[in-house]
C-alpha cells in the first residue's frame, strides 16, 4: 500500500535533525557552508542533501514569524519526472510503497530536462549526469522502519503510515490546526505523497512549496509521447 508522510510545519523548531538523520542514513558527505546571513545551510539542495530545512523571517500582521520548511522529493502521484524520463531502468516507482526512485541509469537522462519537469524544483545532478533526490527512504520502509527523517524528528512533525490513514489524520490536524491559524492549508495533498501542513501562504516558505504553474502537469516530452502512444517507445542510443 502507497506509503505517505504528513509533514506539520506548525510544529517544526529547524532542529535540523531530519536533515542530519538523512545524511548518516544515506551516508552521504557534508556540504561545505559558509555564513551568508541566514541559519539555514546548504543554501539549497544538492546532489549530496536530499533534504533541506529552508527558513525564512516574515513579518505577518505586525509580528515577526519564523517560517520553517523541511524540502524534500514530494514522490507525487502522478511523477512528471518518470513520465519525463521513459525508462524504468533509471526512474521507477515502487509500486508498494509508491516511492520514485532514481538509479545509476540516469546519467544517460536529460538531466535538465528532468530537472525542469519536476513541479517542486527537487532533482539535482552530478558531475558525471547522474541525477539524485530523497528516495523515502525505501530500504528501511521495506524493513518495517520509518523513514530516517520521520525518526529523528523530536517533535511530532512528521507523521508516516499508510496513505490514506495519512490523510485522514491530516484532515483533523488541520482543522485543529485552523482553530489558530485560518489561513492554514495542506499543500498538494491529492497530488503527493508528501504532505505539508503549513500556516500562512505557501509562497512565505518557499518559491516551490506548491507546484509551481509554470511546471506542473506534462512536458513537451511527455506531451510528444503521449500523442505518439507505443511507437515512442523507442530504444535509447
Amino acid at each position: 500500500m502507497t506509503k505517505s508522510i504528513l509533514i506539520d510545519t506548525t510544529v517544526c523548531t529547524a532542529c535540523r535533525g531530519c536533515q542530519v538523520a538523512c545524511k548518516q542514513w544515506h551516508d552521504l558527505p557534508a556540504e561545505a557552508t559558509q555564513n551568508v546571513g541566514s541559519f539555514q545551510n546548504p543554501q539549497d539542495l544538492t546532489f549530496t542533501t536530499y533534504k533541506l530545512v529552508r527558513m525564512e523571517e516574515e513579518m505577518i500582521q505586525g509580528r515577526l514569524e519564523w517560517l520553517f520548511f523541511p524540502d524534500q522529493c514530494r514522490h507525487c502521484e502522478e511523477a512528471p519526472c518518470l513520465e519525463t524520463a521513459y525508462d524504468e531502468q533509471a526512474i521507477y516507482r515502487d509500486p508498494a510503497t509508491g516511492a520514485i526512485l532514481y538509479t545509476q541509469a540516469t546519467r544517460s537522462l536529460d538531466a535538465e530536462e528532468i530537472a525542469g519537469s519536476c513541479p517542486y524544483n527537487i532533482p539535482r545532478k552530478a558531475a558525471d549526469g547522474t541525477i539524485s533526490k530523497c528516495d523515502f527512504c525505501n530500504d528501511r520502509i521495506h524493513n518495517g522502519l520509518q523513514p530516517a527523517c520521520v525518526t529523528a524528528c523530536p517533535t511530532g512533525a512528521m507523521t508516516f503510515g499508510d496513505r490514506e490513514e495519512i490523510l485522514s489524520f491530516a484532515s483533523k490536524r488541520l482543522a485543529k490546526v485552523k482553530q489558530k491559524f485560518p489561513k492554514a492549508m495542506l499543500l498538494d495533498p491529492d497530488e503527493v505523497n508528501v504532505i505539508y501542513l503549513v500556516a500562512f501562504d505557501p509562497a512565505l516558505y518557499s518559491e516551490y512549496a506548491v507546484a509551481s504553474s509554470n511546471r506542473k502537469g506534462i512536458t513537451r516530452a511527455v506531451a510528444l509521447r503521449k500523442m505518439m502512444g507505443p511507437l515512442s517507445k523507442v530504444v535509447r542510443v
